[in-house]
């Protein structure tokens, strides 16, 4: 099976590796040329959660090859209006926030998108090297009948916890709530996930965030079985010592996906004409942050 996996960030890196270690053909797809001709060089490392490095060198490319069986992308939310797919081929989005399915739909068309979200935790050390902080359940849900029977094979074959849906809009909402309640928090704080729990008065704006962008969430058809606070909570505990991507972001002075995801959650809100006040002012200091660097 031919597989490209599209963004070199800590979960493309994480899917390239773990799938090269297996019979597939993996191209990893950078759009910059340098650094994908240095990739091709120095090749891809991985500490797993045990302190054991994994190292790999799959083929890396700046456009897909032709031929391919399956697309991954793992690109920053911002860059999925500006990707160049082939059609016909299925295209599968692990991505944060929400809007890049409909993106994907409107590139390739809703017969090839398959939606999917991860919480596999990974945090990028330097450019191709990855701490695997924790592993993870990823979830994938045909959009519009592309099956998801060839990547659900190609990820389960090399070790991925796979899980299928029939409700991929439910399963993005889901993602995008629990972000929304975590990222931007240790992004302003500069702290681990698991540092979120420690404080009351931070855990209870997490809460409280969780809670006004599953209001909005709402709005759209959405009803969860169970607490997305508690759900929220348990990924902190999981995850503890994971660095999440939007506070890899600020670090190294790279714009966020703070727009895919309280972003967009406050653009459904108004919409909905809802408010959701601590969502806006989490919104308003990340994109001052942003400004600043």
């Amino acid at each position: 099976m031919k597989i490209s996996v599209v963004g070199p960030g800590a979960i493309g890196i994480l899917f390239a590796i773990r799938l090269t270690e297996s019979a597939q053909t993996v191209t990893l797809v950078d759009h910059d040329t340098d650094r994908a001709e240095r990739l091709a060089k120095s090749g891809l490392s991985l500490i797993t959660e045990n302190d054991i490095t994994i190292t790999t060198k799959p083929a890396t490319a700046t456009a897909i090859p032709a031929k391919q069986d399956l697309i991954i992308v793992c690109t920053k939310s911002y860059a999925t209006q500006s990707l160049e797919l082939p059609s016909n081929i299925p295209v599968l989005t692990i991505q944060n926030g929400l809007g890049n399915v409909e993106t994907l739909c409107k590139i390739v068309g809703s017969s090839n998108v398959i939606a999917g979200s991860t919480s596999e935790a990974a945090t990028l050390l330097e450019e191709g090297q990855i701490r695997h902080a924790a592993s993870g359940i990823t979830t994938l849900g045909a959009w519009a009948g592309c099956s998801t029977e060839s990547a659900e094979h190609a990820l389960k074959n090399v070790g991925f916890d796979i899980q299928t849906t029939m409700f991929p809009g439910q399963m993005l909402w889901e993602k995008a709530v629990i972000n929304a309640g975590i990222n931007p928090l240790t992004a302003l704080l500069n702290v681990p996930n698991g540092h979120l729990l420690h404080q009351k008065e931070i855990r209870q704006l997490m809460r409280d965030l969780v809670v006004e962008a599953a209001r909005v969430a709402s709005t759209e058809g959405y009803r969860f079985e169970y607490s997305l606070v508690e759900k929220a909570e348990e990924v902190c505990k999981k995850t503890a010592s994971n660095i999440s991507s939007m506070l890899q972001d600020v670090r190294d002075n790279r714009q966020t996906e703070i727009e895919a995801i309280s972003g967009e959650i406050l653009r459904r809100c108004d919409a909905a004409s809802l408010t959701a006040p601590r969502t806006r002012v989490i919104y308003q200091l990340i994109k001052g942050m942003e400004l600043s660097s």
